[in-house]
């Protein structure tokens, strides 16, 4: 008979912007108890931080254990890592570069604990990306850049609300530069990732992705781009004879308004908004963003620091409730992934005659 597990999930959260709203819906959603029975939520903070934010949401029956490390941890209990002693000068709903900067220290932290084995997965609250830049060392668009550069791989950006799933080719490099960025090479390695990533985060044995063309009307057969023709076209059909479930290119205009997306496990946009202008249009607020390609599970909320409303305790905590829930659900598929796939090979040797 199999172990029973007994140990809950670790869930790393990170603090983003300390003058946004990321605190805020992080306490909101530990708040409710049964959250606790489901993993041992980890911040990644400062005890100061955290009491200061629980003080301004009057969150007066939440409680928290003060760790020094992830290794003394109190399961099922919000812990809080301390990963600095500063104070800081917490002003809710301004853009302050001095204040951005513990976010990245909040970040570090937790993905440092993540690859010593301290937690299992993390969830990060919002950061300001211009904030964040110039105070520190973080030269990056956002966590997607950061961890690819971190893991030295391509990662993929995906956002999610069920089984409604938009993933992205390039995501926040401008505009003018999708068309050149996008080989048929990146494609292919994006796809194959892509796809690898629904069998084991998801289950799902056999996905179908769809992936959109990156020229109005998939380029009208070379009338009005060839991208489709040269690059995205040769490639779906390559992974296709490999016998891949991947189609397209699809026009992107009327793709989501068809309701198309219904028919696949997840949709591959070539550039940021083509992807998610739709998805946000239909799932915002209730949405998650989650990396894939790279050892760590990563989920975030859909949505930014909400400066505008910060300190008014009317942020809604849903999206980032759903990010610990996918993290979770990750979490246990691969698991269950690494399980059924170990020892394969010597399972499936018949010996020899003479073995025997």
């Amino acid at each position: 008979m199999a172990p029973i597990e007994t140990q809950l999930p670790r869930i790393g959260i990170t603090c983003g912007d300390l003058n946004g709203i990321g605190m805020e819906i992080v306490l909101k959603a530990f708040s409710d108890p049964r959250m606790c029975e489901i993993c041992t939520p980890v911040i990644f903070a400062s005890a100061k931080v955290v009491s200061y934010h629980r003080k301004a949401g009057n969150f007066i029956n939440l409680h928290y254990q003060q760790v020094k490390s992830t290794a003394e941890l109190q399961p099922g209990k919000i812990n809080v890592v301390n990963c600095w002693e500063a104070d800081v000068n917490i002003n809710l709903g301004e853009i302050d570069p001095v204040v951005g900067a513990f976010a990245i220290k909040s970040l570090k932290a937790a993905v440092k604990a993540y690859d010593e084995g301290g937690v299992d997965a993390i969830v990060t609250a919002p950061i300001h990306k211009a904030a964040s830049y110039h105070e520190t060392d973080f030269p990056y668009s956002g966590h997607t850049g950061f961890l690819a550069e971190h893991y030295r791989d391509k990662a993929i950006m995906l956002l999610c609300e069920g089984d409604f799933r938009v993933a992205l080719l390039t995501d926040h490099i401008p505009l003018a530069n999708v068309s050149e960025t996008i080989t048929a090479e990146d494609l292919e390695i994006a796809l194959r990732k892509l796809y690898k990533s629904m069998r084991v985060d998801y289950g799902l044995q056999k996905p179908k992705i769809a992936v959109l063309g990156l020229n109005p009307h998939a380029g009208d057969e070379g009338l009005i781009g060839i991208e489709e023709q040269n690059i995205i076209g040769p490639t779906v059909e390559k992974l296709r004879n490999e016998n891949m479930t991947i189609f397209g290119p699809f026009p992107a205009d009327g793709f989501f308004g068809r309701g198309r997306q219904a028919q696949f496990d997840v949709v591959m946009a070539m550039y940021h908004d083509q992807g998610l202008a739709p998805f946000k249009a239909l799932s915002f607020g209730s949405g998650v963003n989650i990396t894939h390609g790279l050892p760590l599970i990563r989920t975030s909320p859909d949505h930014g620091t909400g400066f505008d409303i910060a300190g008014q305790n009317i942020a809604d905590e849903n999206s980032f409730r759903q990010s610990v829930f996918l993290a979770l659900e990750v979490f246990k598929n691969r698991k269950m992934h690494k399980e059924d796939t170990k020892n394969v090979l010597k399972q499936q040797v018949v010996p020899r005659r003479g073995d025997r």
